[in-house]
Formats: structure tokens, sequence, C-alpha cells
């Protein structure tokens, strides 16, 4: 990104934040056997998860915002379940984590991504997969992910990349939060991070063609160069918490909302559909 050109703004009401929050309330139920196995598989989650250089069982790692626990099960292959600590704000997913046998020594905390409950330079890794997208300010949590992490520890930050075909542009614009590779790496950068790098991954049906963006699209990674807070300095927070939500927008929102996920439901399956009809070699 040249530096003529700064990210959008992506600070949103709490309208907004609060109707995402019920999505994904809505998607814990379906997110293990309906949503992972099209856009966040196993395959695609180890491959997301080497740069973040899990190779320390003793390493003190957070897994922020990571709901059902998918993510979490690729973190302890790598490292022990109590030094694991997975943290969502949703109460409905984290429940599901907790059913989950390999994960029954992880710490549970519900939490904010954007104001973590972790000391400064507490832990070696930070890991957040499928989170950003609903996380009213990037940047702050990108600043917190910062601050928590140890000095030379490093942030691996998975997340959706921004379609370019129009419908499907429209409806991840009403979602969920879709941003553009570069902006990844300033908002890291502008954080403080260094050797800041970007990873693609796409699941199998993927051919190189993101004009319908993708869920988990790539695998960001950033190493702390110093301790203490990120150098970025962030005024409070810009929710308008207090402005009660109007119901027919909040139902809207959510009609959108609950649009948009059927129709990213149902892109994979139709990009599947062309991977086995299209011959290999050919984009899809």
């Amino acid at each position: 990104m040249n530096g003529k050109t700064k990210p959008p703004n992506y600070t949103v009401s709490s309208g907004t934040s609060n109707t995402r929050l019920y999505v994904s309330m809505f998607l814990s139920i379906v997110y293990d056997h309906l949503i992972n196995p099209g856009h966040w598989t196993e395959d695609m989650r180890d491959h997301a998860l080497q740069p973040a250089d899990l190779d320390d069982r003793n390493m003190l790692v957070v897994d922020v915002g990571g709901g059902t626990g998918f993510t979490t099960l690729g973190i302890v292959k790598h490292v022990d379940a109590n030094n694991v600590t997975i943290l969502d704000q949703s109460p409905h997913q984290l429940a599901k984590a907790k059913q989950k046998e390999p994960l029954k020594d992880c710490e549970i905390v519900e939490g904010d991504a954007e104001n973590l409950p972790f000391r400064t330079d507490y832990a070696d890794r930070y890991v957040s997969a499928g989170s950003i997208e609903y996380w009213p300010d990037p940047q702050r949590g990108i600043k917190e992910a910062y601050r928590v992490l140890k000095l030379g520890g490093k942030a691996c930050l998975i997340g959706p990349v921004h379609p370019t075909f129009w419908l499907s542009r429209f409806f991840a614009d009403v979602w969920m939060l879709f941003p553009k590779e570069e902006e990844y790496i300033e908002w890291f950068e502008k954080a403080g991070f260094k050797d800041v790098q970007l990873k693609r991954i796409g699941p199998k049906w993927y051919r190189g063609v993101r004009r319908h963006g993708l869920i988990m699209g790539c695998s960001v990674t950033g190493i702390k160069p110093a301790s203490g807070d990120s150098p970025l300095e962030l005024g409070p927070k810009e929710e308008d918490v207090e402005k009660p939500v109007n119901p027919f927008v909040f139902l809207l929102r959510f009609a959108l909302g609950a649009s948009a996920a059927t129709w990213f439901v149902l892109v994979p399956i139709y990009m599947w559909l062309k991977d086995q009809v299209v011959p290999k070699g050919q984009p899809i």
C-alpha cells in the first residue's frame, strides 16, 4: 500500500456491532458442521498456523476469538492445553469449546478482543482466526495483540479477504469486515510489529481467483520488537453504547446478515462444483 492510501475507518456503531454478535451467536450452532467444512478446513487451519511457529509445548498462547475451539484444536497439537487460553465474547461458542476433550485443560475466558484481560508482556504467541470480521475497530484489536505479547513474541491473525465480485462484495460489506491484504499489513505495522508477513490460504477448490473473497483467506504474522505497550496511540472507543438501537434497523441488519451468511455458505458449494467440472489448470 502506498503512503497516500488510507484504510477505511472500520469503527461501527453499537447497533452494527451487536448485530454481528447476534449473527455470530446464531452461527455458533452450525460453525463446526456447516461453516468450517467450506471455509476453514483442518488442512487450511494447519497451513495457516505454520507461520505462528508453535514450536514449544510450554509456550503461553492466547487464542482470541477462539469461538468453538476449532483453531485451538490445531494449536494444542503443538502446545500443551494447560498453556492455552481461549477467549471469546460469545458464551454460546465457548460452551462448544468446553465440550471438546482435547481442550478440557485450556483456560476459557469470556472477553473482548479490543480490551484483552491479560497483562502487558504476557504471552509468547497470540493467535486469532475468524474473529477480526466482528471487531468494530481492527486497529485497536491488533494494538492489543501487540500489548499482551512478550518481547520477541509473535502474533498470527487469520482472516478474510475482500471480494471483487459485486454481489459477494455487497454481502461481505453488510455482514462482516473483509479487509484487503494491504490493510492487514498496514494495521500490523502501525501497531509496531516488525517482520510482518502475509500468507495466502484457501480451501482445496481454490485456484487463485478471489473474486468471491474467502472467509479465511490469509494468515498475517508479526513479531513484537520491544517490551511494553504498542507505540500507536488511539483515542477512546467510538462505539455509542448508550444510544438505543432502532428495532426496525436491527431487524433489517439481522436479515441482511443472515442473508449474507447464507450466501457465503452457498459460495463454497458452488465453487466446489465448478472445481469438479472445470478442467484442471483453468481458473474458476
